[in-house]
């Protein structure tokens, strides 16, 4: 299993645990996670379930694919650790993961 730690923009904090093999996105919906929608159901088509990854684990989860990289595009909170949680698959290496949500999904 995996620990992931959700940090909303009003600083409260709540950790969830997932399988490893499933998205962050899906660990987030299973879990309630506040300030994650997910409107398209996890096929990157929307730009609902972004989070901020914080440092080191942005570097683990890998580079944005550049349909992952036109969906952030057109949000108005990206910032340069911006990710689509269901374009990051859950490993026991992001075990202790942090990642932020943004004030409000576009």
């Amino acid at each position: 299993m995996v620990n992931i730690t959700f940090v909303g923009d009003d600083g409260t904090r709540q950790t969830v645990e997932a399988p490893a093999g499933v998205s962050l996105m899906r660990a987030a919906v299973d879990n309630g996670v506040k300030g994650i929608n997910a409107d398209c159901g996890g096929i990157c088509a929307c730009a609902t379930c972004q989070v901020y990854v914080e440092a080191p684990w942005f570097a683990q989860v890998g580079v944005a694919s550049e349909e992952e990289q036109a969906m952030l595009g057109f949000t108005n909170s990206q910032r340069p650790n911006s990710r689509l949680a269901c374009q990051i698959t859950l490993t026991e290496a992001l075990d202790g993961m942090v990642v932020q949500t943004p004030e409000q999904q576009t």
